[in-house]
């Protein structure tokens, strides 16, 4: 499941931010951008992804299974074999799907925190740490082979199989197991190009005027 760290709030509205100086807004700035960062393209969240894509690429695989000795079927054991695979196959593909739906959620949440807390200033000493280059090309390198795989099986699959030899069972196995190979490597590449935007408006656009006492009042009236 999507990781159960807690999101920090928002940044307060500037009419009642109660830092006494920069040194501490860019303070607790870094230190909330660093949690989200790591949320949204930490290592332990690219493996948690493609661990959730290999049960969901598995549990196609048992549906797939499943199908192929329906049709195979020659005896009771058989049905009984092809209604526990059927049974397994759901039992991992709904966790799966809960997971990448939840996760959606949860990465949207996060872009927008990140974008909030990056706007409060800019901080020449710690945003290049926050860039996270190596594991932004990770992802992207990871997700373009994931999404080229999936794509070459969901096409291969059908188009290799003959009339009368392969049963459909087995070409919904490999079309269903380069779906699910496909979204999670689409999953990864929407993250990590996300994450690249952000770097790129937040992190190197110029710092955000300062807002004075004064006008932050006239905002809050």
């Amino acid at each position: 499941m999507p990781s159960r760290a807690v999101l920090p709030p928002p940044p307060p509205p500037a009419a009642i931010r109660s830092w006494p100086d920069r040194p501490s807004l860019l303070a607790d700035r870094a230190a909330v951008l660093g949690q989200l960062v790591r949320l949204h393209v930490g290592g332990g969240r690219l493996a948690l992804l493609l661990t959730w894509g290999g049960v969901a690429a598995l549990g196609w695989a048992a549906v797939g299974a499943a199908l192929i000795a329906f049709q195979e079927s020659l005896d009771p054991i058989s049905d009984l074999v092809a209604v526990v695979l059927a049974f397994a196959g759901i039992g991992l593909l709904v966790p799966a799907a809960v997971f990448f739906g939840l996760g959606a959620a949860r990465a949207r949440k996060v872009r927008v925190l990140l974008t909030a807390w990056g706007a409060l200033d800019r901080d020449p000493d710690r945003d290049p740490l926050l860039r996270m280059p190596g594991l932004g090309l990770a992802w992207l390198l990871v997700s373009c082979a994931l999404c080229a795989a999936g794509l070459f099986t969901c096409v291969a699959v059908p188009a290799s199989a003959t009339p009368g030899e392969d049963t459909y069972g087995l070409v919904v196995l490999g079309m269903g197991a380069g779906l699910c190979v496909w979204i999670t490597g689409l999953t990864g590449a929407v993250t990590a190009l996300s994450h690249r935007r952000w770097v790129l408006r937040v992190l190197t656009a110029p710092a955000p005027a300062p807002v004075r006492q004064g006008e932050a009042a006239g905002q809050a009236g």
